[in-house]
């Protein structure tokens, strides 16, 4: 088995402003040097264009808890799946080809790579009232094939990974991406998990830029969580499921800079350890 150690994951975020091709020819540079990436995306903001232009315009349900999801029925999945999985992964997967990079595109449905448990309801609060709802298709992750990625890696491949998973029945279920790239650095013992978002990191004061936290001790996990706001909170919780699957560090950073990796690896971001 080749030394896994100096794994770096990857989570390129879908909202608007994330430069994929910066991110693309950064991750060309850094392969060439050597180093071991895995790729995560999202795809949020192409998602919902997709949904608006199918007139399934995309709905949003906020759980007791404070976090925000996209509301999954089967329409809206398989919308999911035509942006994310089909146009995103794909894009992303011939820009590196282009680069001559040899990326792997592939998703948590395809040999079973990422499973996880369908929710039997979702809890979402409207105008102060709770609506439970049942036919969602979202899924709390389980198990991811490390061995399977590993194995790509070995052969020289770059993985490209959408956030969706199967279920124990075969489901396609749409997941978190920020939890999936949580989940999967830690099933590849990756020494950095890297989230890039349309923020320079975590600010105590959002959207002040100058209140940016540059180092957060594990230990200040829970007080960052309450300082998030908005999709920052997922990031935190991400951080920590990493951390406590075995992950070195985890680095919140800006994706719309050049060299978005290198950038955040010289110690740009919220770096949490």
């Amino acid at each position: 088995m080749s030394d896994t150690t100096s794994i770096t994951v990857v989570k390129l975020g879908g909202a608007e402003g994330v430069d994929f091709s910066a991110i693309c020819a950064d991750a060309a540079e850094l392969l060439a040097q050597g180093k071991k990436l895995v790729f995560v995306h999202g795809g949020s903001a192409e998602a919902n264009a997709l949904g608006e232009a199918l007139d399934a315009p995309p709905k949003f349900i906020t759980s007791p808890s404070g976090y925000t999801s996209r509301y999954t029925d089967r329409k809206t999945l398989e919308i999911f799946l035509m942006a994310v999985n089909g146009k995103i992964n794909s894009l992303l997967v011939e820009q590196l080809q282009g680069l001559g990079v040899n990326a792997f595109g592939l998703s948590g449905l395809d040999g079973r790579l990422i499973v996880a448990t369908r929710k039997d309801s979702v809890q979402s609060v409207e105008n102060g009232k709770r609506k439970i709802i049942r036919d969602d298709y979202t899924g709390k992750i389980e198990t991811v094939n490390g061995d399977l990625l590993r194995t790509l890696l070995e052969m020289g491949f770059l993985p490209i990974i959408a956030p969706v998973a199967v279920s124990k029945n075969g489901e396609t279920l749409n997941v978190d991406a920020d939890r999936a790239a949580a989940m999967v650095a830690s099933a590849l013992q990756a020494e950095t998990l890297l989230l890039l978002t349309a923020a320079p990191g975590l600010m105590e004061k959002f959207p002040d830029e100058s209140t940016l936290i540059r180092s957060l001790p594990a230990a200040r996990l829970p007080a960052a969580l309450e300082m998030a706001q908005g999709r920052m909170k997922k990031k935190i919780l991400g951080a920590e499921e990493a951390l406590r699957g075995g992950v070195t560090q985890v680095i919140i950073a800006d994706g719309r800079v050049e060299k978005p990796i290198s950038n955040a690896l010289d110690g740009n971001g919220t770096t949490i350890q």
